[in-house]
């Protein structure tokens, strides 16, 4: 249940030296092996992914009569009467003694009245089912499980409907020997277990969990109110829901399923239901694959976003850059390229390698400390901290979303997978801690209305694919960041001369191939983006950052709009564009840029409209099919103010409002001409409707012209004289792996917690 991040922490001066010694030491990137993201220490980083979209419930969970039987009869059952410490039993099957009942044949037993410190125990030798009908009972255990399943074929628990019932244990179990240390729940069972009916049950786990099964636990109707020191409920193999309203206050995680040995069991896959879940860990975690159909949620973890650490961006130590949120200084734009005048001198590249590595992170000052994480959130490692995981959504292997509700207000990620997360349908509205959504390999959209009103970063995967839905996201980090999800491999990478590392050296390429059931996602024989070649539509040309990666990120229909502090859209790879529409309003400081690509932007269909800083602006790649205008203004234009592009005949190009100050606006549009002639306006008024700032009606008027001007390729950069080249020079510290800050990755840390070393972290 608890997460171990991994940050690391130097003196920002030292840090800036230490990683211009490494960048200046490395010579720079020319490998062209297909397909392959390198690195300058000789390894190669592989994506694969194969993603299933259409999963189910109905897929993953089959009923039998039992599961849903809730009839009985007087004449066919046993009555067992609870009376205080005392029970009486009319009926065969059951024995009443010491307080205690305890069920030794399979049938229908029904239970009523108030057993105040006893427990109903089920121990059926032929695995028989047994059927339990909760007819206005209240149990209680002092010292163990209230209902305790030792052994049947399949228990069911029926809540009859018009009934209250209660179920609930004590703070300390006493266990036959030190050896025990079950049952740890309330309503405890070794078999498979099962509720249904229409009344209504309330378990209070004061000793640890609520209601626990170590196979499978169904839920296929009911009202249950779970209470739990630790985890709300757990199903071992599986949980299932079919429907009812579920309630869980739980110190540890809502609902979980636990089974991490059987690749086929571990999941949860809920149809329909609603639920409230306030957990002080994860709200619904799945160890394998976690599906949801549909229902009403509502899911608060460890109390909110508002307990969230806050995270610090530990500029290029590691090749951070200072992207991300707010930037100690706006370094703004040096004039041609030329660093600035404060900038330590820089080592004569005859220098040795010692004490760095040439990947641009700085090198650990313990050299004893060795670090693994495989959370995407986690670029670097020095330190360990540790932090609970209190994700709302959170699955081991694939997190598939077919429909819903969903009101998430989560510390961790609200929506997260170790693998793959698929949003087929649903409407979210999301206040995340840390990531809005994450995916440490493929994050897909093929529906649903996704509102990030609150997150670090608003969605992460290693692979991001939009081919629908209507995605509105605001980050105080990268709106959307395709990076992580990587593995390193042995490789031949004719870039690295540097220091050798403990990989063999071997020919290997990179695959990524991300099958869907809608849109495609799909990349073969890709070059690796370490040239100035592939450098295409880049704005700032300064001291390069690693090589591209293999992260992608495309976008095929629906709709995205995007306000963040970080980069807008940024990919430690390649951006592809084939329709939609996309609104980003980027940053405002020149540490980060509204675009931020490492390999290519290649956009053949939608439409684009993209405003932010100056500093670290780029456009879309030369290679597109679609055209491109990338407009800088002679000084930050204030938030609201329209700019206005149109052609020679009037008609309209792009009207717009972003929503906060910005000096640099990209727009690409089908209707945008290789060599047609252009007029951009600041100011006016018009008197359509916007949505997300952008208007597709009405009549634009009262503005300033700025600049008029003939297109003169696929990428047309503009400014108040005219067309002019891409932007160059430092720009201001990167982030994210930019080529023209300091480059890398990023590193994250948290403040307040405690430290340790040598952690891994599995993201689990």
């Amino acid at each position: 249940m608890k997460k171990n991040m991994i940050t690391g922490s130097k003196l920002w001066s030292i840090a800036m030296i230490t990683s211009l010694l490494a960048a200046c030491s490395s010579p720079a990137t020319t490998s062209t092996t297909a397909n392959a993201a390198t690195s300058t220490t000789g390894t190669t980083k592989t994506v694969s992914v194969s993603e299933q979209t259409s999963v189910k419930y109905a897929d993953l969970v089959s009923l039998d009569a039992d599961d849903t039987n809730i009839s009985w009869s007087e004449t066919d059952s046993t009555a067992i009467k609870l009376n205080g410490t005392t029970a009486t039993v009319t009926g065969s099957g059951a024995k009443a003694a010491n307080g205690s009942v305890t069920i030794t044949e399979a049938g229908t037993y029904v239970l009523s009245g108030e057993l105040t410190d006893g427990q109903i125990v089920v121990n059926v030798a032929d695995k028989g089912t047994v059927h339990l009908v909760l007819n206005g009972a209240t149990i209680h255990d002092n010292d163990s499980a209230a209902i305790y399943i030792q052994k049947a074929g399949k228990a069911v628990i029926t809540l009859e409907k018009g009934t209250q019932n209660t179920v609930s244990d004590g703070k300390t179990y006493v266990y036959a020997d030190a050896t025990t240390d079950e049952p740890d729940a309330a309503i405890f069972s070794k078999a498979d277990l099962t509720f249904n009916g229409a009344g209504q049950l309330t378990v209070t786990g004061n000793y640890n969990e609520g209601i626990t099964s170590k196979d499978d636990l169904k839920i296929i109707s009911g009202n249950i109110s779970v209470k739990a020191a630790d985890d709300g409920i757990k199903g071992k193999d599986m949980v299932a829901i079919q429907a009812g309203t579920i309630t869980i206050e739980a110190e540890g995680d809502g609902i979980n399923s636990t089974n991490d040995t059987d690749t086929t069991k571990g999941y949860v896959a809920i149809a329909g239901g609603t639920f409230d879940i306030q957990s002080g860990n994860d709200g619904i975690q799945a160890e394998t694959a976690l599906v949801t159909d549909g229902g009403t949620y509502n899911i608060v973890t460890a109390g909110g976003s508002a307990n969230a650490p806050a995270k610090v961006e530990e500029g290029p130590l590691g090749g951070g850059g200072w992207g991300g949120g707010t930037p100690l200084t706006d370094m703004g734009t040096p004039p041609d390229g030329e660093p600035p005048s404060d900038m330590p001198e820089m080592p004569n590249n005859n220098d040795t390698n010692a004490g760095t590595n040439t990947n641009g992170a700085a090198a650990s000052s313990s050299a004893n400390t060795t670090t693994t994480d495989n959370n995407a959130d986690a670029d670097t490692a020095t330190t360990a901290t540790e932090s609970t995981s209190a994700k709302a959504l959170k699955a081991g292997t694939d997190l598939t979303v077919n429909g819903g509700t969903y009101t998430i207000d989560s510390m961790d990620d609200s929506l997260h997978s170790n693998n793959n997360v698929t949003v087929n349908d649903g409407t979210f509205s999301i206040e995340s801690g840390d990531d809005g959504i994450h995916a440490d390999q493929a994050l897909t959209f093929n529906g649903g209305t996704i509102t990030i009103a609150k997150s670090y970063e608003g969605l992460e995967g290693a692979i991001i694919t939009l081919n629908d839905g209507d995605v509105d996201v605001t980050a105080s980090d990268d709106g959307v960041n395709a990076a992580g999800g990587e593995t390193e491999t042995a490789a031949n990478t004719t870039a690295s001369t540097d220091s050798p590392t403990t990989a063999t050296d071997t020919d290997t390429t990179s695959n990524i191939s991300v099958t869907e059931a809608t849109g495609t996602t799909s990349t073969t024989d890709q070059a690796s983006q370490g040239t100035a070649a592939n450098q295409q539509g880049r704005g700032p040309g300064g001291m390069g950052g690693a090589a591209a990666s293999n992260n992608e990120f495309h976008i095929n229909g629906g709709s995205l709009t995007v306000n963040a502090g970080g980069d807008g859209l940024d990919s430690n790879g390649s951006i592809n564009m084939t329709g939609g529409t996309v609104i980003v309003n980027g940053p405002t400081d020149s540490g980060n840029g509204a675009l931020d690509y490492d390999g290519t932007f290649e956009i053949s269909g939608g439409y684009l409209v993209a405003a932010g800083s100056s500093g670290m602006a780029q456009g879309t790649s030369d290679a597109s099919m679609q055209n491109t205008i990338v407009m800088t203004f002679p000084a930050t234009q204030k938030a609201g103010t329209l700019v206005h592009v149109q052609d020679s005949k009037g008609n309209n190009i792009l009207t717009f409002a972003p929503a906060k100050d910005y000096q640099t606006v990209v727009v690409s549009s089908p209707n945008l001409a290789k060599d047609g002639s252009y007029v951009i306006y600041s100011g006016g008024t018009s008197t359509g409707k916007a949505v997300d700032g952008l208007y597709t009606d009405g009549t634009y008027s009262g503005g300033t012209q700025v600049v008029a001007f003939q297109s003169t390729s696929n990428v047309t950069w503009v400014n108040e004289s005219g067309v002019t080249t891409a932007n160059s020079g430092m720009g201001g510290p990167g982030g994210g792996g930019r080529q023209g800050g300091f480059g890398g990755g990023r590193n994250r840390s948290q403040s307040g917690t405690t430290t340790d070393t040598g952690t891994t972290d599995s993201a689990k």
